[in-house]
């Protein structure tokens, strides 16, 4: 625009009284240049927090400003946020994801959803691209081309901007992932894995390391020089997984253990199957091996010389289980519950709190009642077995009832559990 200013007369400016003449120059004024053309460089932390706040209406800061250009077949600038928190309303139905879509800097349409994959619906920003037709509708959106290569670049640019967050800022992404990390696990396992080569360094995971969040790679790194698989139990708190039987076992054999808490991490780890030539492994599930072949020897004697005893609990117990049997998985523990091959105990309870028409429903998985034949309450068992099966039986439905417990379930009739418990006690 024109913009009148005072110049001092060339002839005069050695004067000590120069003199002044009115000149019209053509100036472009900042305020007349939107944010994301200017200068990154020229453009302060505070005015990119204060545009985020105004055009995306939010109280706080973002997490992360990412502001890029590219020139080539499809030319554009993308100013792009991360929020430091979740947005209003972002689980509900009617939150609608995209970017504000601009072509020359010409406003086009809200929510341009082709832009970003389902799993980065969090992300708020524009992008302004003059190689787009003014008259573009959201039906075009869906076959446009050059659309569909911004949405790829723009994809590529976050990912590599969590990354780096990952790797050089640690704290500032382990709040983000507080914040998201459900989105990222989500898009690994969601349209079967489509995504998640490119997303799997990016998951974190509590560990029995510390009880911190650690990265698959991480993890794998640490692995002791034999071990095969990555272990991990599920559960819904950390400190209550740490204190499961099978964890204190793999805990004092030098196993690192993941902690799965969010039901969807059950799937992502049939989604990714294995890690760098590692395979994922519930260690709450099936026989882990991690026997010598002494202490093999040793239980399978164990488990001949008990085969009645072990035969009657089973039978007392009816369909509860599908067999009882001695295991070396327990330390200190009398007694855990494993799920045979298959549905895993997490993901009955995930499928167990989905509407009771779901096609799905019911799903159990296989209940196997593990005794440590190293316990106390073994050579009870073994001593009552031979004068009072009666007692047998109750201890069985006792111990089977605490590792309901122990696994998170309800048990049927926790009155008569208690009654149970206080008849053995006074007996």
């Amino acid at each position: 625009m024109n913009v009148e200013t005072s110049k001092i007369k060339e002839e005069t400016k050695d004067s000590d009284k120069p003199e002044y003449e009115t000149v019209i120059e053509d100036q472009t004024l900042n305020s007349m240049v939107p944010l994301w053309k200017r200068q990154k460089s020229k453009i302060t932390d505070e005015e990119y927090n204060q545009f985020y706040k105004d055009h995306f209406y939010d109280y706080a800061d973002p997490k992360r400003v990412i502001h890029f250009s590219v020139e080539g077949n499809v030319s554009f600038t993308a100013l792009l946020y991360i929020p430091s928190h979740v947005p209003q309303g972002f689980y509900h139905q009617d939150y609608k994801k995209g970017l504000q879509l601009y072509c020359r800097g010409v406003f086009i349409m809200n929510h341009a959803e082709e832009l970003l994959p389902d799993y980065l619906r969090f992300v708020k920003g524009l992008v302004d691209s003059q190689d787009l037709s003014l008259n573009i509708s959201r039906e075009m959106l869906q076959h446009d081309h050059q659309l569909k290569a911004i949405a790829s670049r723009i994809e590529k640019k976050i990912l590599s901007e969590l990354t780096n967050m990952l790797t050089k800022e640690r704290e500032t992404y382990e709040e983000f992932w507080k914040e998201f990390g459900l989105n990222i696990k989500f898009g690994a396992y969601n349209n079967y894995g489509m995504d998640k080569d490119k997303l799997q360094d990016l998951l974190l995971f509590y560990s029995s390391k510390d009880q911190k969040l650690v990265t698959l790679n991480e993890y794998v790194n640490r692995m002791k020089e034999d071990q095969k698989d990555i272990y991990f139990v599920s559960g819904s708190d950390v400190n209550l997984i740490d204190k499961l039987p099978i964890v204190q076992t793999l805990k004092k054999k030098d196993y690192e253990v993941l902690y799965l808490t969010d039901e969807v991490d059950e799937f992502v780890m049939q989604t990714l199957m294995t890690y760098r030539e590692k395979t994922f492994r519930n260690a709450a599930q099936g026989d882990l091996d991690l026997d010598s072949e002494e202490e093999k020897q040793e239980l399978e004697k164990a488990k001949e010389d008990n085969k009645e005893l072990l035969k009657f609990m089973k039978e007392s117990l009816h369909d509860q289980v599908a067999e009882v049997k001695l295991s070396n998985r327990l330390i200190d523990d009398p007694v855990c519950l494993t799920a045979g091959e298959g549905l895993s105990f997490e993901m009955e309870k995930v499928f167990a709190n989905m509407p009771k028409d779901n096609p799905m429903m019911p799903m159990k998985a296989t209940r196997i009642l593990e005794i440590n034949p190293n316990h106390p309450i073994f050579e009870t068992l073994k001593e009552a077995f031979s004068s009072n099966k009666d007692k047998v039986a109750e201890i069985a439905d006792v111990l089977y009832n605490q590792a309901l417990l122990i696994e998170g379930f309800k048990i049927e009739d926790p009155i008569a559990y208690s009654r149970k418990i206080c008849e053995l006690l006074v007996k």
